[in-house]
């Protein structure tokens, strides 16, 4: 278990990754750059679940190299910070964005307002990637 829900760290922890609907994830480009971009993200049974996009660079960075980090925007003055080292793989098996009704409901607003709807979000972002956290930092400030 990253975060303990029995202390009041942890379970703030777990409430903003059930939450929060906007995060940042970190890849490592086969040059050894880092390279952060946001990302909508799902936090179920300890792991995140994220549809990536067919052309994402992170996609060919993770298969090079799978350890990731992801992290919450903190709370505007450095504090409520929730940050996971993990590592992700591209799950083929795993059902896509259409079929997945935790995932829809979460996003359904953006994906029909700005992707054209799950048909169409499906397509473009059809990679889950699932991320198993190794590790996991939250503090209040």
């Amino acid at each position: 278990m990253i975060f303990d829900p029995d202390n009041e760290r942890g379970a703030r922890a777990l409430e903003r990754l059930r939450n929060d609907r906007i995060a940042w994830l970190t890849t490592v480009t086969l040059a050894g750059q880092p390279q952060t971009m946001p990302i909508w993200f799902l936090w179920a049974d300890g792991e995140l679940l994220v549809y990536s996009h067919r052309r994402a660079r992170r996609n060919a960075n993770i298969a090079a190299n799978p350890k990731v980090s992801f992290h919450l925007s903190d709370d505007g003055t450095g504090g409520d910070i929730v940050m996971l080292e993990g590592e992700a793989r591209i799950d083929p098996d795993y059902p896509r964005a259409p079929e997945n009704p935790a995932y829809l409901e979460r996003y359904i607003e953006w994906i029909d307002r700005d992707l054209g709807g799950p048909a169409e979000f499906g397509k473009n972002y059809n990679l889950p990637l699932r991320i198993v956290p190794t590790r996991g930092v939250s503090f209040a400030g």
